[in-house]
């Protein structure tokens, strides 16, 4: 069985009843786990926001100090003056 039989009210772009219709079926299926399903979602998200800010600050970092004179340079040029 293809699955352009299987969706095929849905049609190439869907109407807004096929969208309806499979939320309902999906509400009966997973009714009593989406709450726990979704606060699972939640704080994996959250999760990862908190992992790419972690690198970002890393990376800012690195910046920083890469574009900032190291303390040998600055006594280097401290005694030729």
């Amino acid at each position: 069985m293809t699955y352009g039989v299987l969706f095929a009210f849905v049609g190439p772009f869907g109407s807004p009843v096929a969208y309806v219709v499979i939320g309902i079926v999906i509400l009966l299926l997973f009714g009593n786990r989406l709450p726990t399903m979704m606060r699972s979602l939640g704080r994996s998200f959250i999760e990862f926001k908190k992992g790419v800010q972690g690198i970002e600050e890393e990376i800012d970092e690195v910046v920083r100090t890469a574009n900032s004179p190291t303390t040998a340079e600055k006594d280097n040029t401290e005694t030729k003056v």
